[in-house]
């Protein structure tokens, strides 16, 4: 095995007993970026300032230095601020945009020693569910280059799935982690809403994003989450609530767990294939003690137009900032994708048609957490698959409708403000097939719980 596809962990442990260096782990890292550019993972690749981060870290270590991340080689989707760092959101309006400070979670990943590597492509503005509408030229997944990687992180899950580098920071407004996880084989995190800061991030949805991150397995995970997650006074959206120990949730099994199957999660439009892996592995956990139990959410069937009348209007809202005078470039630079959502938003926000469209969606929006909460006091954990479908290929879905539609299973958490995890159980025609794990808000030891007992069978 090269170290560019190690864990965190196991690179940690090699790290501590010399094995190899921070350099060599950076230099096998970059070699492969060089090797696979053909995926567009990266839109900026910071070679200098990372093998020079390299190189101080191994004298740290050396010295006795021993941070959680030190010496770590991370990717950053390119809507995560990075001072000193090109932050262009994969739009061409922040072409040459050069923040002065870094978003909080930068801060503390660099401040446990992870080591930026480069900033990922993604569907500008977090737009997309494919990872085509970036306005650098779409990402490929390294599973079949022709078949898009999921979107909008799309960069961020190819380049940890490439192994061009240990661990990535993403975002997730409506499935933008869990999606292309599933779709590139790996582990993705969309935490509970406000239990990881938004600050210094380009806000897309604001009432909807979370911030996360996709690594190569639940481990690495709980570690990444244990050192993103907390109060940040900047963040005005976190409660004041006590970071869990996350990683102490990984040996518990789940024996006399609870999970939840909701029924409208397996109906007509899931590939049979898919769905019989999703039942493969809940049988499996069945058989290691969990507790499975049909559930209902009778709201799922409005999830998808509810959250495509909140995301839009708070997308206008948001972009509305962007007019070229104070950054960037003006709004002739838009794509087609931000123009679209920011009319839709726009229109259901305009006098006449708020009452009737956007305060409707926000209505719904408090039944689909009921549901949940309903669900939650039954069950643990709930388990659905992520995508109704396998990775499609590029250019197959030109009608945005038909892209939308693949969001059915991950808008739910965003509009209930819980955690998912989604977890790899395997492929089908080659292409990789993820489980999404649900739980009620600020459970993402549960989650860990559980994928770490799907990742073991």
């Amino acid at each position: 095995m090269n170290i560019n596809q190690l864990t965190i962990k196991q690179a940690r442990d090699g790290l501590r007993k010399r094995k190899f260096s921070s350099f060599e782990i950076v230099q096998s890292c970059l070699a492969e970026i060089k090797k696979r550019k053909k995926l567009n993972a990266f839109i900026t690749v910071c070679e200098k300032e990372a093998l020079e981060k390299a190189r101080k870290a191994d004298k740290e270590i050396k010295d006795g230095t021993d941070l959680p991340l030190f010496g770590i080689p991370i990717s950053v989707k390119d809507i995560y601020l990075t001072k000193n760092i090109r932050t262009t959101a994969a739009s061409k309006v922040l072409d040459d945009y050069i923040p002065q400070y870094s978003a909080t979670v930068i801060e503390k990943l660099e401040e446990n020693g992870a080591i930026i590597i480069g900033k990922t492509n993604c569907d500008a503005w977090a737009h997309g569910s494919s990872g085509e509408n970036s306005d650098y030229g779409p990402t490929r997944n390294p599973w079949g280059e022709e078949y898009v990687p999921g979107g909008s992180s799309s960069g961020s899950a190819v380049s940890v799935s490439s192994s061009m580098c240990l661990a990535s920071t993403g975002t997730d407004t409506g499935g933008s982690i869990r999606l292309p996880a599933s779709f590139c084989n790996v582990v993705g995190l969309k935490p509970t809403y406000g239990r990881v800061s938004r600050y210094g991030i380009v806000a897309m949805a604001s009432s909807l994003d979370s911030i996360g991150h996709f690594t190569k397995d639940v481990e690495d995970s709980a570690l990444i989450l244990s050192i993103t997650a907390g109060k940040d006074l900047n963040d005005a959206t976190m409660p004041n609530k006590r970071v869990d120990d996350y990683e102490g949730y990984l040996e518990k099994g789940v024996k006399g767990v609870r999970i939840g199957i909701p029924k409208e999660y397996f109906l007509e439009g899931l590939d049979k294939r898919v769905k019989e892996k999703v039942e493969q592995k809940v049988k499996k956990l069945e058989e290691l003690g969990a507790k499975i139990e049909i559930i209902s959410l009778p709201h799922t069937e409005y999830a998808t137009a509810c959250y495509y009348i909140i995301q839009p209007a708070e997308v206008s809202s948001n972009l509305a900032r962007y007019d070229g005078v104070r950054y960037g470039n003006n709004r002739t630079y838009f794509g087609d994708e931000a123009k679209r959502r920011t009319m839709l938003g726009v229109y259901v926000l305009s006098s006449g048609y708020y009452e009737a469209y956007y305060k409707k969606a926000m209505q719904v929006r408090t039944l689909i957490k009921r549901d949940f909460d309903g669900a939650f006091k039954k069950v643990d954990v709930i388990i659905t698959p992520v995508s109704p479908t396998l990775p499609w290929k590029i250019g197959e879905k030109a009608d945005p409708l038909s892209m939308y539609l693949s969001d059915i299973y991950t808008v739910t958490a965003n509009l209930a403000g819980i955690p998912g995890l989604s977890v790899p159980i395997g492929f089908i025609d080659s292409l990789p097939v993820g489980m999404q794990i649900l739980g009620p808000q600020f459970s993402e030891g549960k989650l860990f719980q559980t994928g770490k007992q799907i990742e073991n069978l």
